[in-house]
């Protein structure tokens, strides 16, 4: 059986809104794309390739997916090799022709997700893509958060928890400092009986 694992760029406020470049989410208005590149680790040799080397799928939301697929084609390295060629299922309601090994999932995506989740046996990442993940929490389909907790306040953006009547019980998986003060933390959701 697969895992679904949530992977995400995080301000200490908790702020996941385009940390890749400024230009990323500027259709928004938001005003600090790009606050994570600042720091300096190398992300594709400290976590992003033996990530997806472990990753079956990746699984995007229709923002990120376009974001992705105008980027990582053009890139070199042991890395982008992996990204470029995993399989990447892409959830919208307006995507017909897709590139990048994409399959598109319609409206009963929520099924197609756990189905995949029950088929394959390594990792489904998802990369960003606030609203997939945000709907994937609420379904219980999330089998790790993984967090690169930047140290840096925002202030404002999107973030990945919205407001919820009921409390969502996490146990630290590994908690693991990378360079410049980030800090890759995995989390996957506590049981009853732990």
């Amino acid at each position: 059986m697969g895992k679904i694992a949530l992977s995400q760029s995080y301000s200490l406020d908790g702020v996941m809104q385009a940390p890749g470049g400024p230009d990323e989410d500027r259709r928004s208005g938001f005003e600090h794309g790009g606050w994570a590149m600042e720091y300096d680790f190398n992300y594709a040799e400290e976590v992003g390739l033996e990530q997806a080397q472990n990753a079956d799928a990746l699984l995007l939301g229709r923002f990120t997916y376009d974001v992705l697929q105008g980027y990582w084609p053009k890139q070199e390295g042991e890395f982008a090799e992996r990204l470029n060629e995993l399989p990447t299922y892409v959830v919208s309601s307006t995507l017909t022709d897709p590139g990048w090994n994409a399959t598109v999932l319609g409206d009963d995506w929520p099924e197609k997700v756990a189905r995949l989740r029950k088929e394959l046996d390594g990792d489904i990442v998802v990369y960003g893509s606030r609203r997939l993940s945000q709907a994937l929490i609420r379904l219980g389909l999330v089998d790790e958060l993984r967090l690169m907790v930047y140290p840096l306040v925002l202030g404002s953006g999107d973030r990945l928890f919205e407001e919820t009547q009921e409390t969502i019980p996490l146990r630290l998986v590994e908690s693991r400092p990378l360079g410049d003060g980030v800090v890759n933390m995995i989390y996957a959701p506590a049981t009853a009986d732990e």
